[in-house]
């Protein structure tokens, strides 16, 4: 990997990479993204479908779409776009969590170019895509701006980037802070900083500064009482997720 790069905050990096070793366990320390993974899924490829006039009902419904996964950890995200046929790359700067994507997907029988670099990195070596998922991933850069810049870059014109992420306000702190690494014990502590959060219109400001142009934003709501996630028209106050165009 070049070392150039202005966004990658190493202590961030440092974080996942001492976790990367669980990716696949759903009850271990990612296990919040294994129970908001369908959610995450069925906004992704509903957007996707949207966008680009696709049958999801149908057998490869991607086929002939470019996705970069980026930040992919272990793969959560690059597996279900590579089983409906999308030719994926999956991106990480943490470079333990490379090869474990690389032998999961190898089990799963899926072919998946996962690569240890930087959205940066990739944007200057001229690489495009239809479709940039970047889940979860801005709240640990060092450069939000520079970051989605970047990843604006990698799309083609009329592309697709989808971008989640968590709110910054008291309810925020005390449920991905509070609750998830103090009570719950789901995440290590110090797994986020609260002053990292981003506000929804603050990433639609950040985005629109980097050339992209919003066009969607739903929030992810926990249900204590069913266990599970679900989109949300209105209540955006803690997980987010975004829909971007590349209008250029």
């Amino acid at each position: 990997m070049q070392t150039h790069q202005t966004t990658v905050d190493p202590s961030e990096i440092a974080k996942f990479e001492a976790m990367a070793a669980e990716w696949w366990d759903p009850n271990g320390k990612f296990k919040p993204l294994h129970m908001l993974n369908p959610c995450r899924l069925d906004y992704i490829t509903s957007q996707i479908a949207a966008e680009f006039d696709r049958d999801l009902t149908g057998p490869d419904a991607f086929e002939g779409l470019r996705i970069l996964d980026i930040g992919c950890g272990g793969g959560l995200l690059s597996e279900p776009m590579a089983r409906l046929g999308a030719e994926v790359v999956g991106a990480d700067a943490a470079e333990r969590n490379i090869p474990i994507a690389k032998v999961h997907a190898e089990q799963s029988g899926l072919t998946i170019d996962y690569r240890h670099t930087t959205a940066e990195d990739m944007a200057e070596a001229g690489e495009q895509f239809d479709v940039v998922l970047n889940m979860e991933v801005v709240e640990h850069v060092a450069d939000p701006l520079g970051y989605l810049t970047a990843c604006r870059q990698l799309l083609k014109p009329g592309g697709l980037h989808i971008c989640s992420t968590i709110n910054r306000n008291p309810k925020s702190y005390m449920m991905a802070i509070i609750g998830a690494e103090h009570v719950m014990r789901w995440l290590p502590k110090g797994t986020h900083e609260w002053n990292k959060f981003i506000t929804p219109d603050e990433l639609f400001d950040l985005m629109r500064n980097a050339g992209l142009d919003p066009v969607d934003r739903k929030g992810f709501v926990f249900n204590p009482l069913t266990w599970a996630w679900k989109l949300s028209d209105t209540d955006l106050s803690v997980n987010y997720v975004t829909a971007s165009l590349n209008p250029a």
